[in-house]
């Protein structure tokens, strides 16, 4: 069985790509792809080295501004995805790298719960 890996991917929240939000447009092409799992998180916080300061205004994470795009499968299929990126100003830090799942519950799957 191979190891499950997290790719995930920094984007401003209000980029585009013909006229969709960019998330939306990595989500879909994660569905096409077959990539296990996908989630959009929006940033609520953040701090650190990433958090550029520009005339006093932290702009690089900014709360509100970013959404974390992650997605969770085999290394393989990931780094598949990854060659599909478009580099630009709109995305931000791509990260990739090894799971252990620790735990797994509290989902109901099919309607009924184990």
């Amino acid at each position: 069985m191979s190891q499950t890996h997290l790719l995930r991917v920094y984007v401003d929240a209000a980029a585009l790509r013909d006229g969709q939000p960019y998330w939306a447009v990595l989500m879909a092409r994660a569905r096409s792809m077959g990539i296990t799992n996908a989630a959009v998180l929006q940033v609520l916080d953040a701090f650190g080295p990433a958090s550029t300061v520009h005339m006093a205004k932290a702009t690089d994470l900014e709360p509100g501004k970013h959404v974390i795009f992650e997605l969770t499968d085999t290394k393989p299929a990931l780094q598949a995805f990854q060659d599909t990126l478009e580099v630009s100003d709109d995305t931000g830090l791509v990260t990739l790298e090894a799971v252990d799942i620790v735990g797994y519950g509290g989902h109901r799957h099919g309607g009924h719960r184990r």
